[in-house]
């Protein structure tokens, strides 16, 4: 698909659910493939039903759903369409979840609470899918709570690719907001060969973040915070604010997912920041759309190449060297 052919070499099917419609139509398009028709309803109290309207039976089906806001209502839809595929026959059922949801318990935070991402995992996995394709997981270790294949893409070649046209590298600094992130913003700044600083920063309690330090010069340098979820935005405003306190030229972020819940997209518009830009991963929201400062690229093209070179048996890493 990297070369330039988007026809399909071994039949395969994609299926969408209703938590992203927009994303599965630009795959289905770059890919020149038809989404599977299928309707998947609720009845009064909410129960989901699902129902394909093509054969599947020995097809390789990728069903293609973000566990998004609604978190519960897609993931659901999610796990009754995969049955619904399995009880068809389908040879092979891969779940591409673009955001997966629950990532961010990803351990016991504190006594008697849950790891929610692994109970997640466990649902997608006795559902009935064979293996699973996701982007950007909160945390790499997750992929170790599948029993089956699962492969994590990286928004990093889709990010770099916009910031070297639409930044450039003159004077440019790439900044990760956390500890955390340190590992996925030094990827970036080494593909563009520019530098890294971290923002060393103290979280009190969940959705509230305090910026304690800045490692690294950042004075008259064009700033790009990196990070995989922005969620209630406190901790990139709160970053850019520093920063720009720091002496920083400006400032931009570049997040894979754009959760955005909440107050996030006024504090983000209210903010420093002169630009966001997630990708759409999540569907964006009306006040997503019309934000001055907010803007999504697409994974389309890096979602399709993965399903195409799954389904052909080829290499998937070798789209991020």
């Amino acid at each position: 698909m990297s070369d330039g052919d988007n026809k399909a070499t071994r039949p395969f099917k994609i299926m969408a659910g209703n938590s992203n419609r927009p994303l599965a139509e630009a795959i289905s398009a770059y890919l020149n493939l038809p989404l599977t028709t299928a309707s998947m309803k609720r009845f009064s109290d909410q129960e989901v039903f699902v129902e394909i309207h093509e054969n599947v039976r020995g097809e390789d089906v990728f069903m293609i759903q973000s566990t998004c806001h609604p978190a519960n209502d897609n993931l659901m839809e999610l796990l009754v369409a995969i049955d619904a595929l399995k009880r068809g026959s389908a040879r092979r059922i891969t779940a591409v979840l673009p955001y997966y949801g629950y990532a961010r318990q990803d351990r016991k935070s504190g006594p008697r609470t849950p790891i929610s991402a692994k109970l997640v995992a466990n649902l997608i996995t006795t559902a009935g899918a064979d293996r699973v394709l996701t982007l950007d997981l909160h945390a790499g270790q997750i992929q170790g709570f599948f029993d089956i294949p699962t492969d994590n893409l990286f928004a990093a070649p889709v990010f770099t690719q916009d910031i070297q046209k639409n930044y450039g590298t003159d004077n440019l600094m790439i900044i990760s907001p956390d500890v955390g992130g340190v590992v996925r913003a030094r990827d970036i700044a080494r593909r563009l060969d520019v530098e890294l600083a971290i923002i060393d920063k103290r979280r009190e309690r969940a959705g509230v973040s305090e910026v304690m330090n800045i490692i690294g010069d950042v004075k008259g340098r064009r700033c790009l915070l990196v990070d995989d979820i922005v969620d209630s935005a406190g901790t990139l405003c709160n970053a850019a604010v520093a920063l720009m306190d720091a002496g920083a030229e400006s400032v931009s972020a570049y997040v894979t997912h754009g959760v955005l819940s909440g107050g996030a997209v006024a504090r983000v518009s209210s903010s420093p920041m002169k630009e966001l830009v997630t990708t759409d991963s999540i569907m964006a929201t009306e006040a997503v759309r019309v934000a001055h400062n907010i803007r999504q690229i697409t994974i389309a093209p890096l979602l399709g190449d993965a399903i195409d070179r799954i389904s052909n048996a080829r290499s998937v890493s070798s789209l991020f060297r």
